[in-house]
């Protein structure tokens, strides 16, 4: 008995009608990209390690996809090495590719890469596949696709700005209700330093960053595990905790962080940021959040990570400034700012909230009946016009009897079948049925086009 195919686990397939709703994602963003100057680009699926390796963080590193080698990847390796399990040095020896993590890495690439053919600062988008060898859950999925922005070549907080807007225009076009959240990478640095735990800001970012999804006691177990002093711990109740308008966030840690250079410049930023978006007069609410940490690296100004209000989903887009990435391809100096949405989860909450335009979902909008040979041949002029007209048509290819094509149309919604048997031809005209009301009105190829485009 043949074994029933099956796809990976974190992986989906996607039919006729997924595939309308997520083109309909893609190109809400693509098009709003593209009204900001933003220009397209595409790297390759996968990517070499030393590219990927040591940009993610530890735990990142481990939820890369590796590529064995091809041909014979275990020559040369050693028989001791072998038994040892899970060595980073035998990964290394046995793959020299990995499928990219996410957009921006292999971006900061390509910019190093191409740097004497790009004009800065550099406007870019890309939507891609990217994936992960993280465990499936609900909302999380080992291939996913990211739909990223970013603006190489320019220290402006403008940018940051710029971007918000985007995120802002691109769930008003949805009708998604979000929250916009913002933090600043240097308001963290200053927090550690403010409770003493300086060297340890990656593991205070990697534990709070997790508060949403694990609760405060897990957090500050987690912290105490990374070696922070419970009397740190202690210090960092009163800021993970802090509610209040931004402007009385804002204020707060001024004086929390008065004696951190680092610290007032990343609430300098966010103001900055705020208050300019506060002029754009956005759909959506921006909310500093001192919690948001973004647990990759390479961040170090503004970050944002937007969240559902209707639904229980994690972040559906996120992003920051990144001032240090193309050092590590040989290109120090050059900041950069990005976001990216999570067209897959996108996907997810729209689903939930039937929030698709009822359109996207008809592919086909006419039909023809087919009653035999002379009968498709009258047809196919008409059929011709139609889709010159912009009309989505197609012909049943089989002479099947009339209960089948009609139950086929039915199948498909497609809103409107065309007949056509010998009355019809000796009068010139055709048949043309309204699969929703059911009326049936006697129609020439003109008069034909004309009523189907009134209805699109």
């Amino acid at each position: 008995m043949a074994q029933k195919p099956s796809i990976p686990k974190g992986t989906r397939d996607f039919g006729p009608a997924e595939m309308a709703r997520r083109d309909y994602i893609f190109d809400t963003i693509r098009s709003v990209y593209a009204l900001y100057g933003f220009r397209k680009i595409e790297t390759p699926a996968m990517e070499n390690l030393s590219t990927l390796m040591g940009k993610y963080g530890e735990e990142g590193d481990k939820l890369l996809f590796k590529i064995l080698n091809s041909g014979d990847f275990l020559r040369g390796v050693d028989a001791g090495e072998l038994a040892g399990e899970g060595s980073p040095k035998l990964a290394a020896q046995l793959c020299e590719k990995g499928l990219r993590y996410d957009l921006t890495v292999p971006f900061a690439r390509y910019v190093v890469q191409h740097r004497e053919e790009l004009t800065l600062p550099f406007r870019r988008y890309q939507i891609q596949p990217v994936w992960r060898a993280d465990r499936p859950q609900k909302g999380r999925y080992r291939e996913f696709y990211q739909c990223d922005a970013d603006v190489v070549g320019s220290d402006s907080l403008l940018n940051e700005v710029e971007l918000m807007q985007i995120v802002d225009e691109v769930f008003r076009r949805f009708g998604i209700r979000v929250c916009i959240k913002i933090n600043n990478r240097k308001i963290l640095s200053g927090i550690a330093e403010m409770i003493g735990e300086a060297e340890k800001i990656v593991d205070i970012t990697v534990a709070i960053d997790k508060l949403d999804k694990i609760g405060l006691e897990a957090v500050n177990a987690e912290l105490a595990e990374s070696g922070i002093s419970a009397e740190a711990i202690e210090k960092l109740q009163p800021i993970i905790k802090l509610s209040g308008t931004n402007e009385e966030k804002l204020t707060i840690m001024r004086e929390v962080l008065c004696d951190s250079e680092t610290g007032l410049k990343g609430i300098e930023e966010v103001d900055y940021v705020l208050k300019m978006l506060d002029a754009c007069s956005l759909t959506n609410a921006i909310e500093l959040d001192l919690t948001l940490a973004r647990g990759l690296n390479y961040y170090t100004g503004c970050i944002f990570e937007v969240k559902a209000l209707d639904v229980e989903i994690g972040s559906i887009t996120g992003g920051g400034r990144y001032d240090n990435l193309t050092g590590i391809f040989g290109m120090p100096g050059l900041s950069g700012v990005g976001i990216s949405f999570g067209a897959d989860r996108i996907y997810d909450v729209l689903n939930q909230l039937e929030l698709y335009p009822a359109e996207i979902t008809t592919a086909t909008q006419l039909m023809f009946v087919n009653f035999g040979e002379a009968e498709a041949a009258y047809a196919l002029p008409a059929l011709a016009a139609a889709r010159a007209a912009g009309i989505r048509a197609e012909i049943y290819p089989d002479a099947a009897k009339m209960k089948k094509q009609m139950q086929y149309a039915n199948a498909r919604s497609i809103p409107f079948v065309a007949l056509a048997g010998e009355s019809e031809m000796a009068a010139g005209n055709f048949t043309l049925k309204n699969m929703i009301s059911g009326e049936q009105t006697s129609v020439d190829a003109r008069k034909l086009i004309d009523v189907v485009l009134q209805q699109k």
